[in-house]
């Protein structure tokens, strides 16, 4: 499929506000922090570079299905009010809510750490996710490259990676993207979770929009890449009533494979996403609050493995055999995307490297 000719055509952005309405303690929290509480346009975002011990963070969730992920950053300017990552800023002393939108944590040792630790002894090849909790193209990657370097790492050692994002920033990158799919080391997983462009600005106020996120899907689609469409999460009552319309518009883009997560409200996020609701969805609240209930058991969330991802109820059933008659129709999820581990080369540089060959 040939990408759209306007694709790449520069328009001008409008401000977008933070999504969280609060910024509320962590949970860890000893003592009161008073911070600014309200989301304004003079909120900016500040960068904290840390040095990470490791890079690799090992799943063992029968629910995830992959064993390694990396993130070159802990929290997100996307701001994404259901980011199931926002819990993680609590263990800082900082607050899920804005603190997790404008303190954002880079770790420029990343791809130093991820070149020792695939160079270990030991290590056994498996395809690595590159961005499980938080998005790595997000607006400060254009500047640090922190994802670009892990791609170089990944490309050096014929290493399978799979990207998971929802920013256009990942096309910076395509040069990269390219040569390691010509090796069969390379799949993007686009996180497309509406077509309604109102919706997404409040929902996701920093993310790429919604039709670009398309081109993206186009573009990555010409140039050979696997493109899989995440249509997550799915919130009952919000957004789940455009499943059907996001695997076709994303199929017709180029994308071969398909997945959806319902939407997820574990620790603080329950009570900022109600809140979030009460400020853009207020007539809508109640009906959303009592359906995701109703496929989480009575609760807002449901941590049981088995369940957290998929929910269950009749509702639940519903989406799962909605999502399943919709990829047989945009013919989605038509063979396994396996990516190739047998190539997997650990290169020679320096003494301290060919010594354990002797």
């Amino acid at each position: 499929m040939e990408p759209n000719k306007e694709f790449g055509r520069k328009s001008k952005r409008e401000f977008s506000p933070r999504a969280a309405v609060s910024n509320p303690q962590g949970r860890f929290e000893t003592y009161e922090i008073i911070r600014e509480e309200k989301t304004s346009p003079s909120l900016q975002t500040t960068t904290v570079k840390t040095n990470a011990r490791t890079i690799i963070t090992r799943n063992q969730s029968p629910d995830v299905p992959f064993e390694l992920s990396i993130n070159p950053y802990q929290g997100c300017e996307h701001g994404c009010i259901y980011c199931f990552a926002r819990p993680s800023h609590s263990y800082h002393n900082l607050s899920p809510g804005l603190d997790f939108e404008t303190i954002i944590f880079a770790k420029p040792n990343a791809p130093t750490l991820l070149r020792n630790e695939l160079s270990h002894l030991g290590y056994l090849c498996k395809e690595i996710v590159l961005g499980a909790n938080t998005d790595p193209y997000q607006p400060i990657e254009r500047e640090l490259k922190i994802s670009r370097k892990m791609l170089e790492v990944m490309l050096e050692f014929k290493h399978p990676v799979s990207v998971i994002t929802k920013s256009h920033l990942i096309l910076q990158d395509l040069d990269l993207l390219v040569e390691l799919a010509k090796e069969s080391l390379i799949s993007v997983n686009v996180s497309v979770t509406t077509l309604d462009y109102e919706l997404a600005r409040r929902m996701e106020p920093r993310a790429t929009q919604p039709k670009k996120r398309l081109e993206v899907i186009q573009r990555l689609s010409y140039e050979g890449i696997p493109v899989c469409v995440l249509a997550s999460p799915m919130i009952p009552g919000l957004n789940d009533m455009e499943l059907e319309k996001i695997l076709e518009a994303c199929s017709k883009a180029g994308a071969k494979w398909a997945g959806y997560i319902l939407v997820r409200l574990p620790y603080e996020i329950k009570d900022l996403f109600s809140e979030w609701l009460d400020t853009h969805y207020p007539l809508k609240k109640q009906k959303i609050l009592h359906l995701i209930r109703e496929v989480r058991g009575g609760r807002l969330y449901d941590n049981r493995w088995g369940k957290r991802m998929k929910g269950e109820g009749m509702y639940a059933k519903l989406l799962q055999k909605r999502f399943e008659v919709a990829t047989r129709k945009f013919k989605l999820n038509q063979n396994r995307l396996c990516l190739d581990t047998t190539k997997f080369v650990k290169p020679l540089k320096g003494v301290s490297q060919q010594l354990p060959l002797l």
